[in-house]
């Protein structure tokens, strides 16, 4: 909000679960607070992992009335599902680590460890978000344990080989319209094998390779993400994609890398309406 205002424009943020979704023939349009919604030229969707459908209902509405999205509403849904982003970029040949992923079949614990090369693994909610729901397996024993547990209870995971030579670090690429416009590396506080900032992790502001910058954007593009919080291990193979955030935290990386990530979001924005309000007035 302060970028935006500072850019001479106006800011407002709108609650997407008090909006009231109006569809007819004369066309979509969004009802808040008692309130029709006009006069808004674009949007920059911040929707919690927790109401992702309703979120991107709302996207889509926005979308639908011609208004301008930071990111789409499909490009939100594809990320979020973190099974699907990954099938997406291993067909896209990106790397990264073995990844397997069973159904709730009895006795398969076993085989689903050996898929991705046995002890230690990481296994991981697929609802799970900032660290939570991740767990490291140190022995066989133990990750077939936990899979059981995890089926038991019917919830979705994927099972992961663990990095051992990325050392609890991982990186953190900003991506905004197809640059990197900031990355940091994040290293996991002592006995923490997640990085997150959120889990006490500490961040320093990091140079990428040309292989870590092009995987990045690779990641993003393949999911359609103009703005992307691209997270990648840096392994004896190279770059390896962990995830592709769609709501990723600017304050983490701005902080560490003294980069005004929001002030590149706003730039983005501010160039994308002008040019379809040009291609706007040029159709008619």
């Amino acid at each position: 909000m302060q970028a935006i205002r500072e850019a001479g424009h106006e800011a407002l943020v709108i609650d997407h679960s008090a909006c009231d979704l109006v569809i007819e023939q004369t066309g979509p349009y969004i009802i808040y607070k008692g309130e029709k919604l006009t006069g808004i030229d674009a949007i920059i969707p911040r929707i919690g992992a927790s109401v992702t459908f309703y979120g991107t209902a709302v996207v889509r509405q926005f979308e639908l009335m011609g208004v301008f999205s930071v990111i789409e509403s499909q490009a939100i849904v594809r990320s979020r599902d973190k099974l699907r982003s990954l099938q997406i970029l291993s067909r896209e040949g990106l790397g990264m680590p073995k990844t397997a992923f069973t159904n709730f079949s009895k006795g398969g614990e076993k085989q689903i460890v050996e898929m991705v090369g046995g002890a230690p693994l990481i296994i991981k909610l697929l609802e799970g978000t900032q660290g939570l729901g991740v767990v490291l397996a140190e022995t066989r024993k133990a990750g077939q344990s936990v899979i059981e547990a995890f089926h038991g209870l019917k919830a979705r995971i994927i099972v992961q080989e663990f990095i051992k030579e990325a050392k609890g670090a991982d990186i953190r690429a900003f991506i905004v319209n197809n640059k990197v416009v900031g990355a940091m590396k994040r290293q996991g506080a002592e006995g923490e094998f997640r990085s997150n900032l959120h889990r006490g992790g500490k961040a320093e502001v990091i140079k990428l390779s040309r292989a870590e910058k092009s995987a990045a954007l690779n990641a993003a593009k393949a999911l359609g993400l103009s703005v992307a919080g691209v997270d990648l291990l840096q392994s004896d193979r190279g770059p390896l994609i962990l995830e592709v955030n769609s709501s990723p935290g600017l304050e983490g990386i701005e902080k560490a890398t003294g980069i005004d990530i929001a002030g590149n979001i706003v730039s983005f924005i501010e160039n994308s309406v002008q040019k379809k309000n040009a291609k706007r007035k040029s159709d008619s």
